[in-house]
């Protein structure tokens, strides 16, 4: 086979390096001691009786589950080559290695990937957002799942921190696609027996899968930032119309006044700001929204905001695509920080530029898988 340049092919972390620290009950139990015999072994062989704590005995698949998920054997976590930083921060968080694959590209651009080592009977989690280039990282994640399924995976958890293709989610003209059901079809389709995202476009995306989502919120984490840096006079503002439940629930965290602007757009990438609802006179300004693209809708709110007496005037989004003029839009912006998650990797022209501060949302995410394979609620990590 004339593979091309091999892209991702994870490494085994060091044998005890990132080991989680251990809680107390939920360690591996104390070694048996020579001569020490099991409990069936005692009285000629015979199995001893129920005792009355037998009710509370652990049913075999929660004693498949260690609760140190480096120990657990049917666990594993792989990544596509969309975000391998992001993925090697949550193993590190979870403390276990990356699952070992390797995916080439053939000279025609065709994608190649095998695991490296069995996952048969295992629940696999896949990471990759479905970032530039989005129908390639796509591709990939489907032929990772399919590879998955073929190798008998017991479930596939695709881990899509980024999902493309969401703002296309309706009918908004005649003769057009909505294109975030069929990239649903596509995952399901594909072999994927459930997905976690963060901070969907729409909420209603949910509905287009018919197996279980999970949908987490990077507000925590952005709440966390902005409480630290207890901004004077602040005052919430959603971009959008569309945006106002996301802004309310930031605002409430907050417990900071909401603003609204009023945006038309005209065209695809182009948009119009016409007025503020709301009084930001004085106030420090935080502009809330999910994605920033070309930053055309930003630095356009950012002007309706100083126009109408901001102070000043912060951002935060959990996507930052920063496509075409983007970086260069905020860098020329009276934005005094924009401030965005590692949901999708930065473009080296971003890294370097001040304004732009990135926050990791891997702590958010190991803990959604680990309580995904625990089989425990994730309503916590929404608070």
């Amino acid at each position: 086979m004339d593979a091309g340049t091999v892209i991702v092919t994870e490494e085994k972390q060091q044998s005890g390096a990132n080991k989680p620290e251990e809680r107390p009950g939920s360690g591996p139990g104390k070694p048996r001691e020579a001569g020490q015999r099991d409990a069936g072994q005692r009285d000629g062989g015979q199995t001893p009786e129920p005792s009355a704590k037998g009710k509370d005995a652990k049913t075999a698949p929660e004693r498949k589950r260690s609760r140190n998920l480096s120990e657990d054997k049917r666990f594993k976590l792989f990544s596509g080559t969309a975000n391998p930083e992001l993925a090697k921060r949550i193993a590190q968080h979870i403390g276990v290695a990356l699952g070992d694959a390797k995916l080439q590209r053939f000279a025609d651009g065709e994608v190649y990937f095998q695991l490296l080592e069995n996952v048969r009977g295992v629940d696999v989690f896949v990471v990759q957002p479905t970032c530039y280039p989005v129908d390639q990282h796509l591709v990939e994640l489907f032929i990772m799942i399919d590879a998955l399924k073929r190798a008998s995976a017991s479930r596939i958890t695709v881990v899509v921190p980024y999902y493309g293709y969401a703002r296309q989610d309706r009918k908004d003209r005649p003769r057009v696609a909505i294109s975030a059901k069929l990239i649903a079809d596509l995952l399901t389709t594909a072999g994927a027996n459930r997905a976690l995202f963060v901070d969907l476009h729409a909420a209603q995306i949910q509905g287009f899968f018919d197996i279980p989502v999970d949908h987490l919120f990077a507000s925590p984490v952005l709440v966390s930032y902005f409480r630290e840096l207890n901004l004077p006079n602040l005052t919430v503002v959603s971009p959008d119309a569309g945006g106002v439940e996301r802004a309310r629930f930031f605002a409430q965290k907050m417990g900071s006044p909401l603003a609204i602007v009023d945006k038309r757009r005209t065209d695809i990438n182009v948009a119009e700001v016409m007025n503020v609802i709301g009084d930001v006179e004085g106030q420090t300004c935080l502009i809330i929204d999910d994605i920033i693209d070309t930053a055309g809708t930003l630095v356009k709110t950012v002007d309706a905001l100083y126009a109408a007496g901001a102070g000043s005037v912060y951002a935060c989004a959990s996507h930052a695509v920063l496509s075409g003029p983007a970086i260069d839009r905020i860098a020329t912006s009276r934005l005094e920080q924009v401030v965005v998650t590692d949901t999708i990797p930065l473009r080296e022209a971003a890294q370097k530029l001040p304004k732009i501060k990135v926050l990791t949302i891997s702590g958010l995410l190991g803990a959604a898988i680990e309580s995904i394979h625990m089989e425990t609620s994730v309503s916590s990590l929404f608070n």
